[in-house]
């Protein structure tokens, strides 16, 4: 088993509330970890896409078109 435990300091109050929801924590903390951890890599992709956008403006249609042409070649 690769899982490692990560401990949260919360208010006695919420915790409190927490019990009486019956709310699963690790099931909840995990999806929520996870959903940031997507979020930040989809965000990270999204800015190197936009440098990426601004390279390729850079490149003459012809030369792209040339070198698709060349590839099929192969």
């Amino acid at each position: 088993m690769n899982d490692v435990v990560i401990t949260v300091r919360v208010p006695k109050t919420l915790k409190e509330k927490i019990g009486e929801y019956g709310i699963a924590v690790s099931e909840v903390v995990r999806k929520a970890l996870e959903e940031e951890v997507e979020r930040r890599r989809l965000e990270e992709a999204r800015k190197a896409s936009e440098g990426l956008g601004g390279f390729f403006a850079k490149i003459q249609e012809e030369e792209i078109i040339r070198s698709i042409r060349e590839s099929r070649l192969r």
